[in-house]
């Protein structure tokens, strides 16, 4: 059981911010979106943002803005869950953040949770504690250095997840990006393991499959739904990476189903 004492979101402190805790408290998670300093070994240390950080009840807390202005999200809890008690993540110190945008929106759902009083509030605050931690361990795990450009790369590909029909390019997304073409196929690959083109290419096919099964459109506005100036083009990829034309795909799934 999991019993949360105080959670915020994106909040925002002046520069002269220090929290100063010598012998700790509850459990304390704090991700930051701006850099800041933190006890570590023993001395003070400065990371940059997008960190996480977690304390264990009785364990020393001192952190401290190191800019004009400190922004995080944090959560105060006690629990006895062996996901968190157990958890092979370190404790007092920061790691990087491989997806701070995800955690944040996990944030601001918890901190809804909190202060409302509903019939499955607090199943639903495990349900997102939960996939919290699962989200700190992809990090702490991640085994990649980030790039600088990387969480610019991850809102992108969110972009192209989304919005696979959306007129995309090379140039486009090297504009999105404020980088050359070169750079931007070189680290999306080296970041992603497939080209930028390929992948809204896999995403355009993906949500095209779906339409075909699920939908009465035609064929030819599925195709310009996922971002294909004319049929043809469209069944050629569909076909080179499903092995089947659209008109083949859909009888074949309209039989299974």
């Amino acid at each position: 059981m999991t019993t949360i004492h105080y959670v915020e979101s994106n909040t925002s402190h002046a520069g002269n911010f220090v929290v100063d805790v010598p012998v700790g408290y509850h459990w304390l998670l704090v991700l930051t979106k701006t850099p800041a300093q933190f006890w570590v070994d023993g001395e003070l240390k400065t990371y940059p943002a997008h960190c996480a950080v977690i304390y264990r009840p009785n364990q020393k807390v001192y952190y401290r803005s190191s800019a004009d202005q400190f922004v995080n999200d944090w959560i105060r809890f006690e629990t006895n869950e062996p996901y968190i008690t157990e958890s092979p993540l370190p404790t007092g110190v920061p790691f990087a953040l491989i997806d701070p945008e995800y955690c944040g929106k996990l944030f601001e759902l918890l901190v809804i949770e909190h202060n409302n009083q509903r019939d499955y509030k607090h199943s639903s605050l495990d349900c997102l504690l939960r996939t919290l931690f699962n989200k700190l361990l992809e990090s702490y795990f991640h085994g990649g250095e980030l790039t600088p450009q990387y969480h610019n790369l991850l809102r992108l590909r969110t972009a192209i997840q989304n919005h696979p029909g959306d007129d995309w390019s090379v140039s486009k997304m090297a504009e999105y990006l404020q980088i050359s073409t070169g750079y931007l196929q070189n680290i999306y690959k080296k970041t992603f393991g497939v080209s930028c083109m390929d992948d809204v290419i896999n995403h355009r096919i993906r949500i095209a499959k779906e339409y075909l099964i699920h939908n009465t459109q035609s064929i030819a506005e599925i195709s310009s739904r996922c971002g294909y100036q004319n049929v043809e083009h469209f069944s050629r990829q569909f076909k080179q990476i499903t092995g089947h034309t659209p008109r083949n795909f859909q009888k074949l799934n309209s039989a299974l189903s």
